[in-house]
């Protein structure tokens, strides 16, 4: 996909360096959000000689590893909660009007993907934003795993309440 379908967010600007026989070479890391607002976000990372490459690196890169995020009703299905290393991120549905109830990185991921209502809790030990932002990104992951109705019609949900109501409960 081009890169005007994208909105794009840098999270983190590094110098980061390697030493070498001859000496220190520098270079820029740079971490960078991006998604479509329908669905689609991805965080990358790029390293470049100066920022303007660092970014366009992981630009490439976050496009190239971007995940889709189901959504029902405006908000994500369930709550869900993961992370990677030592962050650790709780994201739940929010009724419509809500907003996006979020902060940092967790924040950017949730706006860039395009959910609109949901609230999130930023619950690890780590304030790295690249740490929270690749949590946040593995937390949205576990939502593709399930099989998710959408009831979104009056007649769906009303055939789905007789559908529980004639169903017989363990005693």
């Amino acid at each position: 996909m081009a890169y005007q379908e994208w909105d794009h967010k840098v999270i983190q600007i590094r110098r980061v360096t390697r030493v070498t026989k001859g000496g220190k070479r520098f270079k820029m890391r740079a971490v960078v959000v991006s998604g479509n607002r329908s669905g689609r976000v991805g965080v990358g990372i790029g390293r470049g000689d100066d920022i303007a490459q660092a970014v366009i690196r992981a630009r490439k890169h976050a496009e190239a590893k971007s995940i889709v995020i189901p959504m029902t009703n405006e908000t994500i299905p369930f709550a869900v909660r993961g992370g990677t290393k030592s962050s650790d991120i709780l994201v739940k549905p929010a009724p419509k009007g809500t907003g996006l109830v979020a902060g940092g990185s967790a924040r950017i991921v949730l706006d860039l993907a395009g959910v609109p209502n949901a609230v999130s809790k930023i619950l690890g030990k780590t304030k790295n934003p690249l740490l929270n932002a690749l949590g946040s990104i593995e937390t949205l992951k576990k939502l593709s795993q399930y099989e998710i109705k959408d009831y979104s019609s009056q007649e769906e949900k009303d055939e789905k309440a007789i559908q529980d109501a004639h169903q017989p409960t363990a005693a």
